[in-house]
């Protein structure tokens, strides 16, 4: 047992839960957690951001990449409705999160105080655990328990510090409760329950599988049981590397983020496996399929999509539990199909990258990285178009790591990310990417980065308009307005902010710019790098509803669709015409 500030050993209690580093900025009402922060200096990092919502989204999107709890700190008042963002995120995306909120001393609460707010009430709907430290010596023990929280229920756990109880001096034990989380545990599976599986799916003529982010960290078992059961597999966009994206059987995404393999998969399938997920745009499915949901959360089984058959487990036992079984389904037109589909569909995105006649194609940017990336680097992606293109065209077929704000869907994402994987990823290399719109919101933290000498690499597509809203706005027939965006050169922004700054304009230039980077890097550079992409105006192909298939949607409807959006009809068949090439008339 030792004497110390009750915010020394509130900062302890982080170091025996394996924190490494913490983001926030201080404030009068933090000062003493500051304080801990500065006693424990040799056992953990002090990261201070230029805004507390890039340290909570960092903090997120640390917990994203590694699976551990991510920390982050904002004083009274503004310092802790700016972490709102961060801790919404973690919400919605289910991972563990900490926030340790600044409050006005005891004596000054109820009194009107200097930035005093009412905060507990204010945590309530973000927070999995809510509380307010009324004693100095129970700081250490409601930190601890706000962890095992965060862990227990994939969210962010919120602890409010009133100042005079993180400067007491107390008794210190250091904590003895196993911090161990672990979710590696193999559940046992009711038989009658795989049984039933097996049974739909040698019943189904077209099943696939859409895999979830309950399946990260079950790589292994979810390419066995597509292998083995011979099944196309798609993912949500969160769950974006749960099977390598070279696959063969991993034929994309669905919706506006995803693939015309993945949309034209779903309508033409009879059972999709939906596993270790809670997709929100399921309920844009086909009506007339079975599905069988496999969720260890009781309350997410139907609750986007009704459901034929639900399984009570996590997803990953269950694979390993139909995989025991030794069955197997025999490689079918439908696989070969849909594998040919998603192939047509990568040569196409190549030939955009390939044609910079009109511009630069924002796929020639994410082509020339995914040329790049190392085995381990991470992935920071902003929300918009960008991340259409990242979930097209950045690989995921090691052991890359991939974070996005998914149901949260913030601005300002990519940066805060791109931090996060240097901190969390530190033998790796680190990238973000971000539109001109994201990018705007948290540049200033390129002075983090510089700070603390992390070379991420953020990528800037830069269009001057919010793109996506943009195509909104015009698909739903509104007036475009709000969504032009002033023009700003982040090349030279990035100098002014202590990194080094880059434009490209074509393909040319894209292949230039990069093969500096690639000597600066080499060369050991730890600063942050820019590439402002100044990319053409064309928006993605929208990918929601791709009326490709003259059977399903009229040869009519199939030519005016292609000729809108460029695509070759020969190069690119619909599913239905594999399909039927092959003898399978649906």
């Amino acid at each position: 047992m030792s004497k110390m500030i009750a915010g020394q050993a509130l900062v302890k209690v982080l170091e025996a839960w394996d924190v490494n580093h913490i983001y926030g900025i201080p404030g009068g009402s933090i000062n003493h957690t500051v304080e801990g922060l500065y006693l424990e200096k040799a056992n953990i990092d002090y990261i201070q951001v230029r805004h507390e919502e890039v340290g909570a989204l960092a903090a997120a999107a640390d917990a994203k990449f590694t699976g551990k709890v991510g920390v982050a700190f904002g004083s009274a008042g503004p310092g802790a409705t700016h972490l709102f963002n961060g801790l919404y995120d973690a919400k919605m995306d289910h991972v563990p999160m900490l926030a340790l909120v600044g409050q006005v001393p005891q004596a000054a609460m109820n009194t009107n105080y200097f930035q005093e707010m009412d905060e507990t009430p204010m945590f309530s709907d973000v927070a999995v655990y809510n509380r307010t430290a009324t004693t100095a010596a129970q700081l250490p023990y409601v930190v601890n328990q706000a962890i095992r929280e965060a862990y227990r229920q994939k969210g962010p756990a919120v602890v409010i510090i009133p100042e005079n109880l993180a400067a007491e001096e107390i008794d210190y034990e250091p904590v003895k409760t196993p911090n161990v989380v672990s979710n590696s545990f193999t559940q046992q599976i009711d038989p009658a329950a795989i049984q039933e599986t097996l049974k739909l799916l040698k019943a189904a003529k077209h099943p696939l599988v859409y895999a979830g982010r309950g399946l990260l960290g079950a790589r292994a078992e979810l390419v066995q049981f597509s292998e083995q059961f011979n099944l196309p597999v798609l993912n949500t966009v969160p769950a974006t590397g749960v099977i390598p994206t070279n696959h063969p059987n991993a034929i994309g995404t669905f919706g506006r983020l995803g693939s015309k393999s993945g949309f034209e998969a779903l309508q033409h399938t009879d059972l999709i496996l939906f596993l270790g997920s809670e997709f929100p745009f399921a309920q844009f499915w086909p009506k007339d399929i079975k599905i069988v949901q496999v969720n260890n959360n009781s309350f997410d089984i139907g609750k986007m999509v009704p459901v034929d058959y639900a399984v009570l487990s996590d997803a990953k036992s269950f694979l390993q539990a139909m995989n025991a079984t030794g069955e197997t389904l025999p490689e079918t037109a439908w696989l070969t199909a849909n594998r040919q589909n998603k192939q047509n569909w990568n040569h196409w995105l190549d030939q955009l990258a390939a044609d910079d006649s009109n511009g630069l194609a924002p796929e020639a940017v994410t082509k020339k990285i995914a040329s790049m990336v190392g085995p381990k680097d991470t992935y920071g992606v902003d929300t918009g178009n960008v991340s259409e293109w990242a979930v097209r065209g950045l690989p995921m077929d090691q052991q890359q790591r991939f974070a996005l704000s998914g149901l949260f869907a913030t601005m300002g994402y990519g940066l805060p990310a791109g931090l996060a994987g240097a901190l969390s990823v530190p033998d790796a290399q680190a990238w973000s990417l971000s539109g001109d719109g994201g990018f705007a919101m948290v540049a200033p933290d390129i002075i983090t980065e510089a700070r603390y000498g992390l070379p991420v690499i953020n990528v800037v597509f830069s269009n001057r308009r919010f793109g996506f809203i943009y195509r909104e706005q015009i698909d739903t027939k509104q007036h475009l307005y709000g969504v032009d965006l002033t023009d700003a050169d982040w090349a030279k922004v990035a100098e002014g902010l202590g990194g080094i700054g880059f434009t490209v304009t074509n393909n040319a230039e894209v292949a230039e710019v990069f093969d500096q980077i690639k000597d600066l890097q080499a060369k050991g550079n730890r600063k942050p790098i820019v590439v402002n992409a100044v990319i053409k105006d064309d928006d993605p192909i929208g990918t929601a509803f791709m009326p490709l298939d003259p059977k399903l949607y009229g040869q009519d409807a199939v030519d005016a669709y292609a000729k809108e959006n460029h695509i070759d009809t020969t190069q690119q068949p619909s599913l239905g015409e594999l399909l039927r090439a092959q003898g399978d008339n649906l």
